[in-house]
């Protein structure tokens, strides 16, 4: 069945009617003025098979891919063709999915509509009288940029439609089309619509509440570290920053010195893990003209440059140990003394320090200064990692996909599909791995929507291997053995196991060997 500018309306409703139901339809006889709402028909009754959305399993953002009427009842869709009988059978299957319609006969009764209604979709024939659809299509993006629009053409060519792709139109469909296709464009339309919604809902989100300072989290785990970091904000005792790699160690350092009494005062981090051995020294303190080869003046070092502010030590269980016991001085003391000078300079630094290592151990070992470790530890805070706050993947999504489009002008979504795994992996490299896997997929992506396809390759295989072990764990899981049973197979595994060595086997197994003889009598395995 097709739609042509001379398709009688009782055809359009045989194939629609039973979706739309008859409620609610214009005129009898076709006739409906142009600009009045149409009401969208007779509704199922409760619920409609909705997947369980991803907010309420996570505290996140609801991304439910089922779509139906309900989703659609809280769109607008205005309906622009001088012709009545394509308005009524666009109208009638734009209903059956659940559009509240509108409808207009030509531009000036469509910009009438568009001035008074929040109009979500217009659905736009390319020939119009007086005013072309091609400037129909320019204006109502000038007038609503996130409106959606999908021409319809009768042209033979596809040219015109390509040229409304080019200047905004989200599809096209070429006239005559049967109802099932344009059902199946509406289709996309709504879902495009929802996860763009959601995805403003989400940057809404990372704008109104980024967590603290510029942390952004709202899980459990990261509220109960914003309170601890309110408290070292407004100290100035050493504080110990733990947590693995990639967990964001060096943001902490920064919330807590911007947020306290110091934020006016110098922030200077110093990567202890980078710096070269030989230079650590020269680095931290400073050194004097002529203090080695090459010293052709005078330099500040990097406590000197954060006197009256805050250092950062990243990375401090790195610190050679001979220099341990020169930066416990200088803290002790609040002095330096440059390489190659005789003068101590005194300095005033607040110390934040930071380590993926487990320094207890390393204390124990003889690796790292006991009184070192205890002079840096008096406050101490330990950053979750990735994979013990899922529930804030979202919003950091959220956030890297608003940073790239403000460096790039490209807005980007992500797919439900894509989503999801996000939420399964395990991130062993944290919100650094994370911000990778967003850049690189927003990067390769062809289109505004970041797929599965789009992840790195290790997150993709990390999924297909999940699969295949869960799979292949399945019956295991699903079957439920008696302990005769589990009894019988630990016994005869053990035997095959040991190459038929009974005796052995009763030992590990922990039973007399006239038991294992009396159970294998039981099995009709005893040989």
């Amino acid at each position: 069945m097709t739609i042509k500018g001379l398709t009688a309306r009782s055809v359009l409703q045989a194939s629609a009617g039973s979706a739309t139901g008859q409620a609610g339809r214009g005129l009898p006889g076709g006739g409906h003025t142009p600009g009045v709402p149409q009401g969208t028909g007779a509704r199922d009754e409760g619920p409609s098979g909705h997947e369980v959305p991803i907010s309420t399993i996570l505290g996140a953002l609801a991304m439910e891919p089922t779509r139906d009427k309900a989703e659609a009842n809280l769109l607008n869709l205005l309906i622009v063709d001088d012709e009545r009988t394509i308005r009524e059978g666009c109208r009638d299957v734009a209903q059956g999915i659940g559009y509240s319609t509108y409808v207009a006969d030509n531009a000036e009764h469509a910009f009438r509509v568009l001035d008074t209604t929040s109009i979500d979709v217009v659905l736009l024939d390319l020939r119009l009288p007086g005013l072309g659809g091609l400037e129909v299509l320019k204006e109502v993006k000038r007038r609503r940029p996130e409106t959606v629009v999908v021409v319809m053409t009768g042209y033979a060519s596809v040219q015109s439609a390509v040229q409304a792709m080019k200047q905004g139109a989200f599809d096209y469909v070429t006239k005559p089309f049967n109802l099932e296709e344009l059902r199946l464009i509406l289709d996309r339309v709504l879902g495009h619509l929802q996860l763009s919604s959601e995805n403003r809902i989400l940057r809404q989100q990372v704008k109104s509440k980024e967590g603290f300072g510029s942390i952004v989290g709202r899980s459990p785990e990261m509220e109960k570290l914003y309170r601890i970091i309110s408290k070292a904000a407004h100290s100035s005792h050493p504080v110990l920053i733990l947590g693995e790699s990639g967990t964001g160690k060096e943001l902490v350092a920064r919330s807590i010195h911007y947020s306290g009494p110091y934020r006016d005062k110098p922030f200077v981090a110093v990567d202890c893990g980078s710096l070269v051995p030989s230079l650590i020294e020269s680095e931290l303190f400073g050194y004097v003209k002529g203090a080695f080869t090459g010293a052709a003046k005078n330099k500040d070092g990097l406590l000197q440059a954060a006197d009256g502010g805050t250092i950062f030590l990243d990375e401090i269980g790195e610190l050679p140990v001979d220099l341990q016991s020169k930066l416990l001085r200088a803290l002790q003391e609040k002095e330096i003394r440059p390489v190659g000078g005789t003068k101590a300079i005194p300095v005033d630094v607040r110390v934040l320090a930071a380590t993926n290592r487990d320094l207890e151990q390393a204390v124990a070992q003889g690796d790292f200064r006991k009184d070192l470790y205890f002079r840096l530890n008096v406050l101490s805070l330990r950053i979750p990692s990735l994979r013990q706050r899922k529930q804030d993947i979202p919003l950091l999504v959220g956030h890297f996909l608003e940073r790239l489009t403000r460096s790039t002008g490209v807005q980007r979504n992500i797919s439900d599909d894509a989503l999801k795994l996000m939420l399964a992996y395990e991130w062993p490299g944290n919100i650094r791995e994370l911000e990778n896997c967003i850049e690189r997929a927003c990067a390769l992506t062809s289109g505004p929507t970041v797929h599965v396809a789009d992840l790195p390759t290790s997150i993709q295989n990390w999924r297909e291997q999940t699969e295949t072990a869960s799979g292949s764990q399945a019956p295991v899981r699903l079957g439920i053995l008696p302990i005769a049973e589990m009894e019988k197979q630990a016994i005869l595994s053990a035997i095959e196991m040991l190459h038929g060595d009974k005796l052995e086997a009763a030992r590990l197994l922990g039973i007399g060997k006239t038991t294992l003889y009396r159970k294998l009598k039981e099995y009709g395995a005893l040989q």
